[in-house]
């Protein structure tokens, strides 16, 4: 890993706050299904022991054995089975508990996470929908003492789920998140703006100071570039203007804020908005609703 690389990954994993939920964790006998789809949520598959197969639409069955799994980042249709084609028959079975192990059996782990903070609302359009952990992965060979800690804790207690297990889910994917940082074909956009030298420290700004009246000029100056060099390059790696960029920003923070409590005002006044019409036509314009529904609609939610 390079150290651009390396301190993009740190930025992440120091920047983004997770909060996970284990569903259920245990092994299948038998014929079995397991799916976390249809819950609008990013969720996890973590495979203790044994074996099985990973169905995703369009797409060939893919083999998760021993310490190897998924983390879906968007809520897709999927399913694991414990063979290579579906059997449409199946009668659903209980999962049992993880000890003591039965032959054929695959013990699981799965669940749910909710990303957190600033980082998780402007990182999640920029990851693929799915990240695969396979246990023969050099660049992954450091979560291998994660997967027994974790099967050590699923066998414990039967009756009582560990509190452990979440945390160590946690720093599992945080481990996923440093290698996905690494990859070219991670998507262009916050990510690759991120992992270029010149551009981190602008992108380290617009975060701390979205309300600033950023130009275009004060973005190239702490770029250290030309105008006309630094439009050039921000398009080639990010994919649009600094400008849309910067509007892209200031409504995921926007929203975030609305989403904890502030008022229509003070969150456009946060990212730069002295007129609230103006903000509301941006706000529209990027989250697709205005910012009243939008926090009436997030505020509902939470009472449910």
């Amino acid at each position: 890993m390079n150290s651009d690389t390396d301190r993009l990954a740190h930025w992440l994993v120091s920047g983004l706050e997770l909060d996970t939920t284990i569903f259920h964790v245990g092994q299948y006998c038998g014929p079995w299904r397991a799916s976390t789809a249809g819950r609008e949520r990013a969720s996890f598959h973590l495979v203790l022991r044994g074996q099985s197969w990973l169905h995703l639409e369009g797409q060939a069955p893919i083999l998760l054995r021993e310490r190897e799994g998924v983390f879906f980042l968007r809520d897709i249709p999927h399913c694991l089975t414990p063979e290579a084609v579906v059997d449409a028959s199946f009668q659903p079975r209980a999962m049992l508990p993880m000890n003591p192990p039965q032959p054929g059996a695959c013990g699981l782990a799965c669940g749910f996470f909710q990303f957190k903070g600033l980082l998780g609302e402007l990182f999640t359009s920029a990851f693929p929908a799915y990240v695969t952990i396979r246990a023969d992965d050099p660049a992954q060979s450091a979560i291998t003492p994660l997967f027994q800690l974790i099967l050590a804790e699923a066998g414990r207690n039967a009756n009582a789920s560990s509190p452990l297990i979440e945390r160590l889910t946690e720093l599992l994917f945080f481990y996923v998140i440093r290698d996905v940082a690494r990859r070219d074909e991670v998507a262009a956009g916050l990510l690759a703006v991120a992992r270029r030298p010149e551009f981190a420290p602008l992108l380290d700004d617009l975060l701390k100071a979205p309300g600033k009246a950023w130009s275009v000029d004060d973005m190239a100056r702490v770029a250290c570039m030309s105008r006309a060099s630094f439009c050039r390059h921000f398009v080639e790696t990010s994919g649009q203007p600094p400008a849309q960029f910067l509007l892209q920003i200031r409504m995921k923070i926007a929203a975030r804020r609305l989403q904890t409590g502030d008022s229509v005002l003070r969150a456009a006044e946060h990212v730069g908005y002295h007129s609230q019409a103006a903000f509301t036509r941006a706000f529209k314009k990027v989250i697709g609703e205005q910012p009243g529904a939008f926090q009436r609609a997030r505020r509902s939610a939470l009472q449910l």
